[in-house]
């Protein structure tokens, strides 16, 4: 299969992922139970302002026609308009791309404090497997793992900004203030990077490859930055996989430190019933995660051309 096919195959893929999801969002929530209407418009709101938010939102048509409306405002960019509508015809597209930015940050510091943490923890546990390093190096991996963001995520705030006032708190941005929620999404990544780091290193040093260049002389360091090289394959395969976790994880850490971003639109749009907010901010993070995987099995194709016949 040519790269060109290869491509577009995984391309059909996606896109039928998407519309999956988009779907299935829809189906949701129209099924949870209660009126929309009421959250936006209050209870004291008039007829006639709950008429505004339901023609607004498309609850006068029938459902159908409200899921061909959506995706045709897929197909215009706009992804829906904001309900109530109170800033000129202010586009979901448009509020996502404001805090889009807020959410890259810090996905991307995620990632960082991730592999900045896990190769020295990995390649230390391997060079010293069976040894009390090796122990230390896996219960951290293991507790970053275990412990969930929604509870490390409070416990940095009590250490680093409570009690130590070394870092800003919630409600703050800028860097300084993106070290802690970097911290809380990239542990856990940061913890399956680890080990993933160790078993690879350890398969990689038991190579002929390694043992010939130990036996000619080469300095230990040159044989482990060998080794690395080899080693990091996998990892770096598993970096792009869990993009999509880790974008998860920033949606979540997002809401804990009071951060503009999308998961603070997608949480406040859920309590609100706003169903274009909902509808075009799950659509994007689907995109962003099909992008993502897609950029990953593209270059396993380009690496390795069996893979495209599977």
């Amino acid at each position: 299969m040519s790269i060109g096919s290869f491509l577009l195959r995984r391309l059909g893929l996606g896109a039928l992922a998407i519309l999956g999801v988009s779907i299935l969002v829809f189906a949701f929530l129209h099924l949870v139970p209660g009126d929309p209407v009421d959250h936006l418009a209050g209870g004291d709101a008039t007829a006639e302002q709950r008429a505004v938010i339901e023609k607004c939102m498309g609850l006068d048509r029938s459902l159908p026609m409200q899921f061909a409306v959506f995706l045709g405002h897929v197909v215009d960019g706009s992804l829906g308009h904001q309900c109530p509508d109170t800033k000129g015809r202010k586009t979901v597209a448009g509020s996502i791309k404001e805090v889009m930015p807020h959410t890259a940050a810090l996905a991307i510091a995620g990632m960082l404090v991730a592999i900045i943490l896990a190769l020295p923890l990995g390649i230390l546990a391997a060079v010293r497997r069976g040894t009390w390093v090796d122990t230390l190096a896996t219960t951290v991996s293991l507790s970053g793992i275990a412990v969930p963001q929604m509870m490390f995520a409070p416990l940095l705030l009590f250490v680093f900004f409570l009690t130590l006032g070394w870092f800003p708190g919630p409600h703050e941005t800028g860097l300084r203030a993106l070290v802690l929620p970097a911290l809380a999404v990239g542990t856990h990544l940061m913890a399956m990077l680890a080990r993933m780091t160790r078993s690879s290193m350890v398969d990689v040093l038991g190579e002929d490859f390694v043992r010939t260049a130990r036996a000619k002389g080469l300095p230990e360091r040159r044989v482990l930055v060998h080794a690395l090289r080899n080693a990091l394959l996998p990892v770096i395969t598993i970096v792009g996989l869990q993009f999509g976790s880790l974008l998860s994880g920033a949606i979540i850490i997002e809401k804990v430190f009071d951060r503009p971003g999308l998961g603070t639109t997608l949480l406040d749009a859920i309590l609100e019933r706003n169903y274009p907010v909902v509808q075009g901010t799950v659509l994007v993070i689907a995109v962003i995660y099909v992008v993502v995987n897609m950029l990953v099995d593209l270059s396993y194709g380009l690496a390795d051309p069996r893979i495209r016949r599977a």
